[in-house]
């Protein structure tokens, strides 16, 4: 049994296969020209096949024209394992790659009694990609993977494909299902030819559309901060001159900072995502939150003590926003109109009721401590005004922050679920 190439025979003598397998020593004539691209026409490329796996796992298959037995002559054997080393390879490498090469030495190759040689390459491949990680966690991503050989022209070789794109695609997302954090949405082929100065060289690109699993980061990330939010906004219905709010408040906000602390690991070391916006947004409701209630709490004592005046814009906000009332053009008397009594009011007291028998008609009252009562009853009556609106200011300004609460809450939500569900 022999091959032929330009006037040189190689002889494959498979005399000794049938006892211990296959001669070691029956290729040494096809090994000593493994620095050599094997073709009998120099001018003919060789051709060079590939697919890959998701896993790792690169597939090249050539064609060795000096190899060829006859499996009836040799025991019946169609294929033998080949150390590489002993093998002229293909220098097929990945463009985008970024790392140092770390496929172990001393592979080995199936050899078929055609000539056919298999050689499966695992890799890990740490390739550039341009990530858009806008919509972290929901975001899809499309990298390239580029093959290409080194060395050789378009007239020494070309690359072809071992399998179709539809099975890769098949077997790569049967193996990222199983582990990983990232879903194979499909693979794209292109072949074009890259020119670099008067060399044309062959190339194969796989656009690769990936989806990342948002599970992890929902659970870390999301649901723990909307938490911390809702018992934010549940505290609006703690009262304001109790005094327990303001505590309340700032512990929150430690513990929330405490947690974007533990969690800025989860988050993409490179740009602005859309969930970093929300963080921010989450941080500065609730310092709003807590300045509002120290301001209020503020207010309430200065109005209890000696109310300001309240400004007249102010008050025509606040009676339009009064049942039955659309902004009035002055100020309402008394506490008309605002829908508090006097005795709703900080600070303000139910006057006591003398259980004494009124004057009559004509009988004079007292001169001396029942003009000072009558003082300070006509100061306090004057005040209540004041007072009472400013008491309504502070109750507006809350239920304002938590709607604008509910409004984010709401939208945050919706935006949650129409980006996990695109």
């Amino acid at each position: 049994m022999s091959a032929t190439g330009r006037g040189v025979t190689f002889t494959i003598n498979c005399s000794g296969f049938g006892r211990h397998g296959a001669d070691p020593t029956a290729l040494n004539s096809v090994f000593e020209r493994r620095a050599f691209r094997p073709v009998t026409n120099i001018s003919v490329p060789t051709r060079v096949n590939i697919s890959f796996t998701m896993s790792a796992i690169l597939d090249v298959v050539w064609d060795n024209p000096f190899i060829s037995w006859n499996p009836e002559e040799c025991e019946g054997i169609t294929k033998m394992s080949v150390a590489t080393k002993n093998l002229w390879l293909p220098d097929i490498f990945i463009i985008e790659f970024m790392d140092v090469d770390k496929t172990p030495k001393d592979l080995m190759a199936y050899v078929s009694n055609e000539g056919r040689i298999r050689y499966k390459k695992p890799m890990k491949v740490a390739s550039i990609c341009n990530l858009d990680i806008f919509y972290f966690p929901f975001d899809e991503q499309n990298c390239t993977l580029t093959f290409s050989s080194f060395l050789y022209t378009v007239d020494n070789l070309l690359l072809g494909m071992e399998k179709e794109v539809w099975e890769i695609t098949d077997t790569s997302r049967d193996i990222l299902q199983a582990h990983g954090e990232w879903e194979l949405l499909g693979i794209s082929k292109a072949t074009a030819k890259m020119s670099v100065g008067a060399n044309l060289y062959d190339q194969i690109t796989f656009h690769v559309a990936i989806r990342r699993r948002p599970s992890l980061y929902v659970i870390n990330l999301l649901v723990p901060s909307g938490f911390l939010l809702v018992i934010d906004a549940l505290s609006f219905y703690l009262p304001v001159e109790s005094g327990s709010r303001v505590p309340f408040k700032i512990t929150l906000l430690l513990g929330y900072n405490v947690f974007l602390l533990m969690m800025n690991d989860l988050l993409p070391t490179s740009g602005t995502p859309l969930i970093s916006v929300y963080f921010a947004l989450c941080l500065s409701l609730m310092v709003v939150s807590l300045l509002e209630t120290v301001l209020m709490t503020h207010l309430l004592h200065v109005a209890t003590a000696q109310p300001p005046p309240l400004p007249r814009w102010l008050h025509s906000l606040l009676s339009c926003t009064s049942p039955g009332r659309c902004c009035p053009t002055a100020p309402q008397k008394g506490n008309e109109g605002l829908g508090l009594t006097p005795t709703h009011l900080p600070g303000a007291k139910e006057p006591e009721v003398s259980a004494g028998p009124m004057p009559g008609p004509g009988e004079a009252e007292p001169t001396g401590g029942s003009e000072g009562t009558r003082a300070q009853r006509e100061h306090q009556a004057q005040r209540q005004p004041s007072v009472a609106l400013w008491a309504q200011f502070s109750h507006a300004m809350d239920a304002l922050l938590f709607r604008l609460y509910l409004l984010f809450m709401a939208s945050s939500v919706l935006t949650v679920i129409g980006l996990w569900n695109p």
